[in-house]
């Protein structure tokens, strides 16, 4: 009877902290989520309308990343929204968030629907996204 009970328990955590975002199922094991700020009304307007500098790259950022990373029930980080990248950067440097954009994680789709970027594009990419680039 007590074994239930704790298993039943442990069931219960589990899943009341799965259901408040506070473990997600990545990569084949769990890692704890942290919290990051929620963008502001004006975060969101920003994202919609930054691009990138180079007109390259703005090409490469408009066709690829803009439709997720410019609107906020897409759970992407927002472009320009700093306070949603500086914890994965804190978490995973730039080569982990290069190789997030690669393979892909959580809902983005590996290569990030730029299947032709070089290192250097997807480097530039998140640097741009993450408010570590000039943009205008």
């Amino acid at each position: 009877m007590r074994k239930n009970v704790l298993v039943a328990s442990a069931l219960l955590v589990l899943c009341a902290a799965a259901l408040t975002g506070g473990i997600m199922w990545w990569n084949g094991g769990f890692a704890v989520q942290a919290t990051v700020i929620a963008p502001s009304k004006a975060d969101i307007s920003r994202a919609e309308t930054l691009m990138p500098t180079d007109g390259s790259l703005a090409k490469v950022y408009a066709r690829s990343c803009m439709a997720c990373h410019s609107v906020a029930d897409a759970q992407a980080p927002l472009t320009g929204h700093i306070n949603g990248w500086t914890q994965r950067f804190s978490e995973r440097g730039s080569r982990g968030l290069l190789k997030s954009a690669k393979e892909g994680f959580g809902n983005m789709p590996a290569m990030g629907l730029c299947t032709d970027c070089t290192d250097e594009q997807y480097t530039a990419l998140i640097s741009f996204m993450s408010g570590r680039e000039d943009s205008q």
